[in-house]
């Protein structure tokens, strides 16, 4: 019996296939980013830019920690994904069992490294004196929670590899409003400033996480969870390194890169450390559709590759990269146009709005580009290879970054020079990424299996 809450991603037509796919993966993460930017706004309002800039200041570093199991949650995508296509159910049923005890197990690492080292690797990230120890605070309280983090992520993982992207936006939406509710409890009416959003967004996901964990335990197909059952496999372990390893690594590569770029933020002061805070979360949205095309295409062509259907592949890629190019521009620019409003929302601080108005016009009006490249590096992967996406975008992006901060913009020490080299690199990694995919296209037959 077909389950009414996944998409069919092997026989249905693909563009409306990938439509009713990437939609609520866009709603998830639109509502993920209002709950987060109510934060933001609460904050900026109600405890002063000083908190602002001190939430802000945590966001690169806390990436970076995360990211490398958020990267291993893509190998789950892509094996499960593959396994669920060629109708191996037990092989499916591993994967998952595996994927969730890893999840948990990363979350618990990254909680006792994240207490441990959090206000050292502020320091030396050059935090400011007034900000620091409210940063250090706020991070601690998220690192609490990352357990629950985990857990999501890898449980989304496997119901987006199922084709399932409409239940998480349902947790998604009872936890968010759960969050702002408790936000605003927290810091308006206790004053708990950073510690109160920071224990409302652990609560948020400890709702989530165990909505998603429910529903893979009543789920009748082979991604059915069964506590007793939850052990690595050290062949689905293997199988899902390989691919997430070098997407995890990619991911903090990006971060370390992304912190470096931080650090030279912190140096222009707290208003330019709001402001970016500001524009980072605005360009989010832009960037959720980005990861939503890209998440779909990589459950699409990992299905198809499983299923034997070759055929579909090109036609998968092209609408895909087409559709997250279309609306990047058009949100991009949206947003960028009407940004003197936007910003204000975060702050009514003259020199805030200012910064993050620069920060939007190079790299809002941009974006597209970025969505483009992230659908060529997902494709990649979901033909099977993720070191090659891994090592381009560690050449044409980190360190492209890191050679423009390090010569460009110590020649020329202005806050628009250094928003400058996010443009830069998505254009270098798009053209490479491009020559590559339709390289490797060519180990795959172009006819379907029969």
């Amino acid at each position: 019996m077909f389950d009414r809450s996944r998409v069919d991603m092997i026989n249905a037509p693909i563009v409306p296939s990938l439509i009713a796919f990437a939609v609520p993966l866009i709603l998830s993460g639109c509502l993920q980013l209002l709950f987060s930017t109510a934060d933001t706004i609460v904050v900026g309002r109600f405890a002063g830019h000083e908190a602002m800039a001190a939430i802000g200041a945590t966001h690169s570093l806390t990436n970076l920690l995360i990211n490398f199991f958020i990267g291993l949650s893509v190998g789950v995508n892509v094996i499960v994904a593959k396994y669920y296509g060629a109708g191996d159910r037990k092989s499916v049923s591993d994967a998952v069992h595996t994927a969730i005890a890893t999840g948990l197990l990363s979350g618990i690492l990254l909680a006792l490294f994240g207490l441990a080292f959090c206000p050292l690797f502020l320091t030396w990230m050059g935090t400011p004196f007034d900000v620091i120890d409210r940063s250090s605070l706020y991070m601690r309280i998220i690192f609490v929670g990352m357990p629950f983090n985990m857990l999501f992520n890898f449980g989304a993982a496997v119901l987006r590899a199922y084709g399932d992207t409409k239940r998480p936006l349902y947790y998604l939406t009872f936890a968010g409003a759960i969050n702002v509710v408790a936000n605003l409890f927290f810091v308006i009416v206790l004053k708990m400033d950073v510690a109160g959003v920071a224990i409302a967004t652990v609560l948020s996901q400890a709702i989530s996480s165990v909505l998603v964990l429910v529903a893979l335990m009543k789920n009748n197909d082979s991604i059915k969870v069964y506590l007793g059952r939850l052990r690595i496999k050290v062949r689905m372990m293997k199988e899902i390194l390989y691919i997430g390893v070098p997407a995890g690594l990619q991911s903090i590569l990006f971060s370390i890169a992304n912190v470096t770029v931080q650090s030279s933020v912190n140096t222009f002061g707290s208003y330019a450390i709001a402001g970016n805070t500001a524009s980072v979360t605005t360009d989010s949205f832009v960037y959720i559709t980005c990861n939503s095309m890209a998440q779909a295409n990589l459950s699409f062509m990992s299905q198809n590759r499983g299923a034997g259907k070759y055929s579909r592949i090109n036609r998968i890629i092209y609408s895909s990269a087409i559709i997250s190019s279309i609306i990047g521009f058009a949100l991009g620019w949206g947003i960028f146009l009407l940004g003197n409003k936007v910003f204000s929302i975060f702050s009514d601080e003259a020199e805030v709005v200012h910064f993050a108005m620069m920060k939007a016009s190079v790299v809002l009006t941009t974006y597209f580009i970025f969505n483009y490249e992230e659908v060529m590096v997902s494709a990649i992967r979901g033909l099977g290879n993720s070191l090659l996406p891994m090592v381009i975008s560690v050449i044409c992006i980190c360190g492209l970054r890191l050679v423009w901060i390090f010569t460009v913009f110590r020649l020329f020490p202005t806050f628009r020079v250094l928003a400058s080299c996010y443009p830069l690199s998505w254009i270098v990694s798009a053209f490479v990424m491009t020559i590559c995919f339709f390289i490797y296209r060519k180990n795959f037959p172009t006819e379907d299996e029969k």
